[in-house]
């Protein structure tokens, strides 16, 4: 659905995805590997960005992006997740945008059975615009399923209730056997003791063994070693029409017990997306000088003398005279923007509502970039780390990265910091070259 007052009228798209964050090192990352990943995450780029260059809102572009990823057996969601304490697979996703849509941003968690999980996310999004209210007492119209929508004006499901809502809405569904990966079993029988679960090939039947191998994923190894994607793989676009949306889609931790939600799906932890306007920076009034007799006195009892005797100022009164204001420029309203998606140990960001944080801090904060807010937040000694207190460096909490697109007056910016070993990420930059990173510096 289309805005009738879009941000700008027309915008450079941009587009920065990220492939999960961690205690990523050249020891565990080796070039081969690298490689892989790096090839892998330019192919999404450059399509996502053929896409945002043909006219695609940033909505499809992301859920695009995110889709190859979550079909990609090298990142932790879809076809690549990691597994729970009990051995199962729970499947977390979520999309939001600046505008265009009644509920602008949902999240889905809990999910086994269908295939993309992010396309769950973006249906839910879509069809809010014929839920209902969300209340109590069913949908518009007294529709007790909520409207033709069907999600009843939620912003959040989980469960067999979003799943029994994908098939409903013609999504494609899956066996939870379609997720696992080789891989990924070894890395939770590693994670609990080997002695605790069964192999690969006795958990997989021959059936499924082989066709695993016809979708080339049957040489999958995992030796121990080599670093596994860990945390929430996103995107976050900037369309033509300056509609800015972060998509995002994770497995989770590894691990995890059954029925925990990270900060994935959760709206201002692990993703958001909004536009807000400012004045510009024309004023009309200038500070004067102090008088010197004040200036000499303490501010509080300054204060407390211009409260008895009002002629006693700190400020020279305002001319009011035409001539006074008659080279003044009319301020005008500059429109502005940010969305981001988190990824890293989502416990942390769920504990300081991390991006929303860093959002608030661009838009209320005076003279404060989303570059900086995002540094404030996910950089090194910023919120995420102080939130782990003596255990950081121990357990993985506070660890984790931020990417982001900032819009001031029509103009994006990509933004991205992290404060652990590495962040997958790729972007178009300002030169519109692409670019492909996992350190602080190049590999």
């Amino acid at each position: 659905m289309a805005s009738s007052t879009p941000l700008y009228t027309s915008s450079r798209p941009r587009i920065i995805i990220h492939g999960g964050a961690g205690n990523i090192t050249h020891a565990n990352l080796p070039p081969s590997a690298w490689s892989l990943y790096r090839t892998s995450l330019l192919h999404i780029l450059r399509a996502t960005s053929a896409l945002l260059a043909s006219g695609a809102s940033a909505l499809d572009a992301a859920t695009s992006a995110v889709t190859s990823l979550e079909e990609n057996p090298l990142f932790n969601c879809g076809r690549g997740a990691v597994f729970t304490r009990a051995g199962t697979i729970e499947l977390e996703a979520s999309v939001m945008v600046s505008r265009g849509y009644r509920k602008r941003g949902v999240g889905v968690a809990l999910v086994k059975k269908v295939r993309n999980p992010i396309k769950l996310a973006r249906e839910m999004l879509v069809r809010g615009e014929t839920d209902g209210g969300g209340g109590g007492n069913g949908g518009g119209d007294g529709d007790p399923a909520g409207g033709s929508g069907g999600a009843q004006g939620h912003c959040f499901l989980s469960g067999t209730t979003v799943e029994e809502l994908a098939e409903e809405w013609g999504l494609e569904m899956c066996e939870e056997k379609w997720h696992w990966t080789k891989r990924r079993w070894e890395e939770h029988r590693r994670g609990l003791g080997v002695e605790q679960c069964p192999k690969w090939d006795e958990i997989m039947g021959q059936r499924d063994v082989e066709k695993l191998i016809d979708d080339g994923m049957g040489d999958l190894d995992w030796n121990g070693n080599e670093y596994l994607p860990q945390g929430t793989v996103g995107c976050v676009c900037l369309d033509q029409y300056g509609t800015l949306c972060v998509a995002t889609s994770t497995g989770g931790l590894t691990n995890k017990l059954p029925g925990r939600i990270g900060d994935t799906p959760t709206l201002g932890a692990g993703f958001w997306a909004e536009e807000w306007e400012v004045p510009s920076a024309t004023l009309f009034r200038q500070p004067q000088a102090i008088f010197p007799l004040q200036a000499m006195l303490p501010y509080g009892l300054r204060e407390t003398i211009s409260a008895c005797i009002p002629s006693f100022s700190g400020y020279l009164p305002l001319s009011t005279s035409t001539s006074a204001l008659q080279d003044e420029k009319q301020p005008r309203t500059i429109k502005c923007g940010a969305a981001m998606s988190g990824t890293g140990n989502g416990d942390s960001f769920l504990r300081i509502n991390a991006v929303r944080t860093a959002a608030a801090i661009a838009r209320f904060a005076s003279n404060r970039s989303l570059s900086l807010s995002v540094k404030q937040i996910a950089g090194p000694g910023g919120e995420l780390e102080a939130s782990a207190g003596n255990r950081w460096g121990k357990t993985g909490e506070g660890e984790g990265g931020i990417i982001g697109i900032e819009v001031v007056d029509g103009k994006g910016k990509v933004v991205f910091d992290f404060n652990c070993g590495g962040m997958f990420r790729v972007w178009i930059d300002d030169k519109g070259r692409e670019r492909a990173m996992v350190f602080k510096d190049e590999y």
